[in-house]
């Protein structure tokens, strides 16, 4: 009876041992790889069927990634992060990743990666406005960045936070150059955020697909990958709008983490993302890649006319960067 006993005692703290023990770990961890953005979920489905790698999805947008990053400094928990290339380059600056050249990175452009290999482009993409047409109603689509101060638009527009999110620092520079601002000069993008929010904007932090696919947001700042994939997959009366004043390019990146926890399996997943299949990915997503490759003209019809497209210009990012937290300064105390 003892033995008995015993033996019935072991195996139930065996059972109440595993009942506590964790899920089995995710084999790589990358901060910002979100399933609503730049199609992340069909990437990541791809890298387990061809790598064998579980990564889960991750909600994060650039700012708090990096913010988990400095936190985490001294003990990390993500291997790879992705962000826009502002944000790489803090990133760099701040000491928590660590230079790596992923295989085909030769391939892209000197201006689009660091030269020591702290960050590389996988994509990028044009900002304009991602518009739901049906949500509008009988109020027609705006066409320029002025359009959206009218009356017409109150509570309509959304924009993700340019003090948190990489594509709201973008939505500042894209409206700052447009209105005549430099790199020196952030007052026409300040003065456009004060008369907007007068229109009662929705403004969130985390990035917002689904919110205007539903119609709760009509119109947001967006990239015009987010709007193409809306307009041909979703149900719905979806539009890209590059307004009639201008807007900008901006490059995504990705890292590989400072000390990653397994730094093996990270290489691997960042040279995925620009081999031939990860890039016509991307391309299929609507982004365009990084290296040379031709959009597949199944895509390149989906998109807004070149002559739309020249409206769009390339910055200097770095710039851009450097002037930031000054932006941000002005946008708290002004504006939000």
């Amino acid at each position: 009876m003892m033995r008995k006993w015993t033996m019935a005692f072991v195996f139930a703290v065996l059972v109440a041992t595993l009942a506590r023990a964790p899920a089995q770990a995710a084999d790589v961890i990358c901060y910002n790889c979100p399933p609503q953005w730049a199609d992340f979920a069909s990437m990541l489905k791809a890298i387990k069927a061809d790598l064998g790698y579980d990564i889960p999805y991750d909600n994060k947008n650039s700012g708090q990634a990096l913010a988990q990053l400095i936190a985490e400094k001294n003990n990390p928990v993500a291997d790879i992060v992705y962000y826009g290339v502002n944000f790489g380059i803090k990133a760099k600056a701040a000491g928590v990743i660590e230079p790596y050249k992923p295989a085909g990175s030769d391939q892209v452009p000197a201006g689009l990666k660091d030269p020591d290999g702290y960050w590389t482009t996988i994509h990028s993409g044009t900002l304009g406005l991602f518009v739901n047409k049906d949500a509008l109603g009988s109020t027609p689509a705006p066409a320029c960045w002025k359009d959206l101060l009218k009356p017409a638009y109150k509570g309509m527009v959304g924009y993700l936070d340019p003090s948190s999110a990489a594509v709201g620092y973008v939505g500042a520079v894209a409206v700052n150059i447009a209105l005549g601002g430099s790199n020196t000069d952030f007052t026409p993008a300040i003065d456009f955020f004060k008369e907007l929010h007068k229109n009662q904007p929705i403004v969130p932090k985390q990035t917002s697909y689904a919110r205007v696919v539903s119609g709760e947001i009509p119109i947001l700042f967006d990239f015009d990958f987010n709007a193409y994939r809306a307009k041909y997959t979703e149900k719905g009366n979806f539009a890209f709008v590059i307004p009639c004043e201008g807007t900008v390019v901006f490059p995504y990146v990705t890292s590989l983490v400072k000390n990653a926890p397994d730094k093996a399996k990270a290489e691997k997943v960042l040279d995925y993302f620009l081999t031939d299949k990860g890039q016509a990915m991307w391309a299929n997503a609507y982004l365009r890649p990084a290296r040379p490759i031709a959009l597949p003209k199944s895509v390149q019809d989906k998109f807004l006319p070149a002559s739309d497209y020249a409206r769009a210009k390339s910055v200097d990012w770095a710039k851009m960067e450097a002037v930031q937290n000054a932006f941000t300064a002005r946008y708290l105390a002004e504006v939000r």
